[in-house]
């Protein structure tokens, strides 16, 4: 298949940002547990697939290209979004801060998504100004996205496990 038609890393990452703004839009409007859960779900499994591509391909590609500080920050946001991924996971909409924690991790994401997307100084821009293989890393990262995503279908999500928080602990 030829790379046209496969999105380069940035338009991947940029995707999988606006899946999970509408989701975080829909877990804000919905009625009913079974609903909320369901959504609160999907959210954790995207945000664990799309942490795990950026930590994982990504930010890698991005060391010695981007400010150092910049990858820096993406990792403790990352950790930081974990801990209440844990929490969300391990809970429900009975829980009394479910929603809550639901709604900080909403804020939490368009707050790391807004860094990543800034067009001068943001990952993404120095990324694409590096002249880093975009292309490649897309379809790297697809291909790592796909086969996560079946991953956790059979098996469930996985604990969150955190890179740069050295004292964090998930149970």
């Amino acid at each position: 298949m030829p790379n046209a038609t496969k999105p380069d890393a940035i338009a991947l990452l940029k995707a999988d940002h606006r899946k999970v703004e509408e989701l975080f839009e829909s877990f804000e409007s919905a009625k009913g547990s079974g609903k909320k859960k369901a959504l609160a779900e999907q959210i954790c499994m995207e945000l664990t697939i799309h942490t795990k591509i950026e930590e994982d391909i990504f930010y890698p590609a991005c060391e010695g290209a981007v400010d150092e500080k910049v990858i820096k920050e993406a990792y403790v946001e990352h950790d930081a979004a974990k801990v209440l991924i844990a929490e969300i996971e391990a809970g429900g909409p009975g829980d009394e801060f479910y929603d809550v924690k639901v709604k900080v991790l909403s804020e939490m994401i368009t707050h790391h998504v807004k860094e990543e997307e800034k067009r001068v100084e943001g990952m993404f821009a120095q990324a694409r100004d590096a002249g880093l293989d975009l292309s490649d890393l897309g379809e790297r990262m697809d291909a790592e996205k796909h086969k996560l995503l079946a991953a956790f279908e059979k098996s469930g999500v996985p604990k969150p496990e955190p890179v740069a928080l050295e004292a964090a602990t998930i149970a």
